[in-house]
This record gives structure tokens, C-alpha cells and sequence, in this order.
């Protein structure tokens, strides 16, 4: 079976809306559960030489987290002791422009997509914005991600503060 065959743009935007929700919806175990134990977690920005292809171990990255740093991410985040994100921001991961092609490996997908994120905290109003780019793994009946790479398109994060929510 193609690797077309597996897993379709419809499948591929169903998954990346079901985890948009579960972030909007703080249901961040369940995020960190869709990550395979080899996944990395990536957030950088055009500033990088080439943020597409850059190494994280070479290159400045604002986040570039293994599985345990998934995970524990996901645990810190829901603490009340999390001072930054306590009470939690609301926001909104919005989702566009969705294109998948074939993985290097059978049962992967590539994927592309926009992403639009807004974040709203006390008075404050953050909007952050830019592509995703996904390696999926398909495994029986479920997809598991492998990489997510976040690049942002801002130049700065300065007029934004800190980078407190998982994007």
C-alpha cells in the first residue's frame, strides 16, 4: 500500500485540528501523547540561516525538545506553580493551507501547513504566526508525530515577551 494510500490531506487536517484543540483546550498530556518516543519538538524563526533544514544541535533554535522534554514541558505547564501561564492564557491555534506529500520512509507523511495563532492573557493580545512543517508516522490506526517544526514569522519575539504557551 502507497503511503498516499495510508493517510490523505482530509486525515492529515483532521489530526492537526484535533491537536490544535487539544492545546486551545490545556489537554496537554493528550498533546504530549501524540508524539512518538523519537519525536522532537521545534519552534525557530526566519532570523536562522535556513530555518527549514537547520540543526538544532548547530543552530540557535527557541525550542528544540525530545520526548522527555515534551512530556515534562506538558506537566510544568499545568501546574499552578507555572507563574508565567497561571492563570492559563486562551488562545486559538488556527490552521490553513494544509499540503502533504510522501515521507522518506514508508508510513510517513510530510506535511505543510499555516498556522495562526492568538493568544489572549490579562490585557494582553499576542498573535504568532508562521509554518508548520510535520514529520507523521502512521502506525495501525494511528498517527503519531515524529517532528514538528514551528518557524515562526517574526523577527522578534520583543513586542510578544516570552514564548509561555506551546505553539
Amino acid at each position: 500500500m502507497s503511503i498516499k494510500a495510508l493517510l490523505n490531506r482530509e486525515q492529515v487536517e483532521n489530526f492537526l485540528f484535533h491537536e490544535a484543540e487539544l492545546l486551545d483546550d490545556w489537554n496537554l498530556m493528550e498533546w504530549a501523547a501524540l508524539y512518538r518516543e523519537d519525536a522532537i519538538y521545534e519552534v525557530t524563526s526566519p532570523a536562522t540561516e535556513d530555518p527549514v533544514a537547520s540543526d538544532p544541535n548547530k543552530t540557535l533554535f527557541l525550542i528544540a525538545d525530545h520526548i522527555d522534554r515534551i512530556r515534562g514541558r506538558a506537566v510544568r505547564m499545568l501546574k499552578k506553580t507555572a507563574h508565567a501561564e497561571y492563570p492559563r492564557s486562551k488562545t486559538r491555534h488556527m490552521v490553513s493551507n494544509v499540503r502533504v506529500q510522501p515521507g522518506d520512509v514508508a508510513g510517513e507523511v510530510k506535511v505543510r501547513a499555516n498556522q495562526v495563532v492568538f493568544r489572549t492573557k490579562e490585557d494582553s493580545n499576542t498573535i504568532f504566526m508562521g509554518e508548520l512543517r510535520y514529520r507523521l508516522f502512521v502506525e495501525g490506526d494511528d498517527i503519531r508525530i515524529v517532528q514538528k517544526r514551528i518557524i515562526l514569522d517574526l523577527n522578534s519575539l520583543y513586542a510578544h515577551g516570552r514564548l509561555t504557551i506551546i505553539l
